[in-house]
């Protein structure tokens, strides 16, 4: 079962819901045609800019030494020892800032002219001493950027070096399925397995993906008796997750995400599924 209820918000939202606070932001703006509109470089920067402020990086410390487990789970170490670790962890941000592209509902739903994709946050890489990463999500917030989710592992800028390498084009995601493309020469092509059990090696046309993502979903955007019904919000997955946290909708479909509130600067840890 799959659903599209605040599907413009995406994940930083479903996030921040989850862990029972609220986000006051929008997606960055979009232009009419099957290609999203990029921020400016003015924003990523500022956007880069929060996600390496002392308090974020003293956040990141916490989150290596915990190696992304939440902090109402407890630890085998001692709060001494976990400020130590994080201390070692000495968090640094890596690479550059980039969008973070996601299926739009407007293109689902077939209106003319919409992108394919929209950009619902930014990403920033961040690495610790001992290699782990994670990923750091930011998002306008009135006049400036703030950070609103960590992640582990580092998807979102792997999956943009991935498309950028591979010919360019605009990477983005169907998180129901947990899918990666690019959007190239008119052709959704995959980033990884699911997107090519998705559409196949060889990828598909953009008015042939438009249908295909309309046959899914096109019965559960927002105003549908599927959204009046209350359903919204209540994405399924065939499996249960085994992992034993909690499952959020629409952030990856087949992972159980774990969303806190971390201490000090409103920080959410997300354990990611390793694939």
């Amino acid at each position: 079962m799959t659903d599209f209820r605040n599907f413009t918000r995406r994940a930083a939202a479903t996030t921040l819901l989850a862990a029972g606070l609220a986000l006051a932001a929008a997606p960055l703006a979009q232009a009419a045609g099957s290609e999203p509109l990029a921020p400016s470089g003015a924003d990523l920067a500022a956007a880069h800019a929060a996600a390496g402020a002392p308090a974020t990086l003293g956040q990141l410390g916490h989150f290596f030494a915990r190696k992304g487990v939440p902090p109402t789970q407890p630890l085998a170490i001692t709060p001494a020892q976990e400020a130590a670790a994080a201390g070692q962890a000495a968090p640094r941000l890596t690479g550059a800032t980039v969008p973070v592209y996601t299926l739009a509902a407007e293109f689902v739903a077939g209106r003319s002219g919409a992108p394919v994709a929209q950009a619902d946050f930014t990403a920033t890489e961040a690495v610790a001493a001992d290699g782990q990463t994670a990923s750091v999500w930011t998002v306008r917030d009135g006049a400036g950027w703030r950070v609103v989710n960590i992640a582990s592992g580092a998807d979102e800028t792997a999956y943009a070096a991935k498309a950028a390498s591979g010919g360019g084009g605009t990477a983005f995601r169907e998180p129901q399925v947990n899918a990666w493309y690019v959007l190239r020469g008119g052709r959704v092509l995959p980033l990884d397995d699911e997107a090519r059990r998705s559409v196949g090696a060889g990828g598909v046309t953009l008015a042939a993906y438009q249908k295909l993502v309309h046959q899914r979903y096109g019965d559960k955007l927002p105003g549908s008796a599927y959204d009046k019904a209350g359903k919204g919000g209540g994405f399924q997955v065939d499996a249960a997750p085994s992992h034993g946290s909690e499952q959020l909708p629409l952030l990856t479909g087949a992972a159980a995400l774990g969303a806190v509130a971390l201490t000090g600067a409103g920080l959410l840890a997300r354990r990611r599924a390793n694939r």
